[in-house]
């Protein structure tokens, strides 16, 4: 289990929510928890859809997989 911000704006009568760490991770929802509950399942799916992918594009390079340490902006 990792740990992302999501980050919640009130726009009309609807609240927008979105993960920056997730590039594509965004939803909307009328109440504050209809947001939070999409966002969720929004994140889970396109990190289960990058890791799909990701196998598939390996397999038609030569690929170098390693760990990366990067100090996080404040």
């Amino acid at each position: 289990m990792k740990k992302y911000t999501a980050t919640y704006e009130k726009r009309g009568k609807w609240y927008i929510g979105y993960v920056r760490e997730v590039p594509g991770a965004n939803t909307q929802g009328r109440t504050l928890e209809e947001a939070r509950e999409n966002l969720k399942e929004a994140v889970e799916l396109v990190l289960e859809a990058q890791k799909k992918l990701s196998p598939r594009a390996a397999r038609r390079t030569r690929v170098i997989r390693e760990p990366i340490l990067v100090h996080a902006a404040r």
